[in-house]
């Protein structure tokens, strides 16, 4: 039933792999249910009603991606959409947490409709395979910037921007221990090796006291303090129109990015390096983000931890649908999810940012109108923590590297049409710092 479902033996795939798969999946992203209550917590919600609807929110997301969809992407509330909803929309525009909601209940609709149309596919669709290999990169070395600052490698400077931290400490050690270990298991061809690298961090960090023990209370915190609470009236005023069109594009180029990277990994893009089912893809993201709104949580979103699953071999739509039943027993487990440590995550992430870096690889690297606007989108990416800006400063120069070397037609329209669009959003304030 399951191979008919999924497509399992098409896929080169069986059920304990995509099982495995998503089982890492679901280690490396968990942190979300902690961080996210913490984060959106600072907009004055109920922090215990958003364990539970970034649970729900993200297990409804993945079982929506997997069944439908039929791809290893799973879903949760964004991180930095999250950041922006808190401190950029409620804290500094003085925006009502209920109205921020029924914004992002708006962006969601919108979404939707511009997958069923189907114009979102066109749009990702039209991304040139220079720009697609390189958003595989730039993610990579997103993912790596992100494993750094939670293994405490790198750290804030006020000259430097970023500086080497601390690298003696027992989460930085453990970390190299996690990571070398991952490389040697993975070089060994052992089933795993990014699980068995994390519990050995997890394990070793409780050894050496630097982890949380966990609070083992099982009772589930009530979901009434957020369920239903959005003020969708409060989303039609003039005022709300930038915010909407900042969830729109952040969320529509992230998981555009999240998309390409993860499936070119998993070797799912076709002959042109398009993405099949697209518009299935897109739709379960919009879907999601309309249901997170419902429970109480910010915009969901397609996560690049999904890439360490694609790693494990999840090829299917099976692998989400592990990680969605995974967030639903987190319900019950949340104190076992607390035993992980956040810096057990980080050799996973630097594991897998360094296997998507090699997609430059497949870049043209005889023309400079293609390598240079990859390049500056992949350079991008980490460094202003965005995929949205990395994708967007690509876009531009794409489109004017083609028009000032006379090969105008080498773009599609769409790319030309997107570039404006990027200049005038950035132009006139739409989308910019933060």
């Amino acid at each position: 039933m399951l191979d008919n479902l999924f497509k399992l033996s098409e896929n080169g795939t069986t059920v304990r792999i995509e099982v495995m798969a998503g089982l890492t999946t679901f280690l490396t992203m968990a942190y979300i249910i902690i961080v996210n209550p913490d984060i959106m917590s600072a907009a004055g919600m109920d922090k215990g009603a958003l364990f539970v609807a970034t649970c729900i929110a993200a297990a409804i997301g993945c079982l929506i991606m997997g069944l439908w969809a039929n791809y290893p992407i799973a879903l949760a509330p964004g991180l930095g959409l999250n950041a922006f909803f808190a401190f950029g929309v409620v804290g500094g525009m003085g925006v009502p947490w209920q109205t921020a909601l029924g914004v992002i209940f708006m962006s969601g609709v919108i979404f939707l409709i511009l997958s069923i149309l189907p114009i979102r596919a066109a749009i990702i669709n039209s991304i040139p395979k220079s720009l697609k290999m390189s958003i595989s990169a730039g993610i990579g070395l997103f993912i790596g910037v992100i494993a750094l600052e939670i293994a405490g490698i790198t750290v804030d400077h006020p000259v430097t921007l970023v500086t080497l931290g601390p690298v003696t400490t027992p989460e930085v050690v453990l970390v190299a221990i996690g990571f070398v270990a991952i490389v040697g298991l993975d070089r060994l061809g052992i089933p795993g090796a990014i699980v068995i690298g994390i519990i050995l961090t997890s394990v070793l960090g409780h050894i050496f006291g630097v982890a949380n023990t966990g609070d083992f209370s099982f009772d589930i915190p009530s979901l009434a303090p957020t369920f239903l609470q959005l003020d969708i009236a409060g989303a039609f005023q003039v005022g709300m129109i930038s915010v909407i069109i900042a969830f729109l594009f952040v969320d529509m180029f992230d998981t555009a990015g999240t998309l390409i990277g993860v499936s070119h990994r998993a070797g799912l893009l076709d002959e042109q390096g398009r993405l099949p089912r697209m518009g299935r893809a897109l739709s379960s993201d919009s879907i999601a983000t309309i249901t997170g709104s419902l429970v109480g949580t910010s915009t969901v979103t397609s996560y690049i931890e999904s890439a360490s699953g694609v790693r494990e071999g999840g090829r299917t739509g099976l692998t989400a649908v592990v990680v969605g039943i995974l967030f639903i027993l987190a319900l019950l487990l949340a104190p076992i999810i607390g035993l992980v440590p956040r810096f057990a995550t980080a050799p996973a992430l630097l594991f897998v940012a360094v296997l998507m870096v090699r997609g430059l690889t497949e870049v043209d690297w005889d023309d400079v109108t293609e390598y240079a606007p990859a390049i500056l989108a992949a350079i991008v990416m980490p460094f202003t923590f965005s995929i949205a800006h990395g994708i967007a400063f690509g876009f531009i120069t794409y489109a004017v590297a083609k028009v000032i070397s006379g090969r105008f037609s080498e773009a599609s329209p769409m790319v030309y049409a997107m570039a404006i669009i990027f200049l005038l959003l950035y132009g006139f304030g739409l989308i910019g710092p933060g």
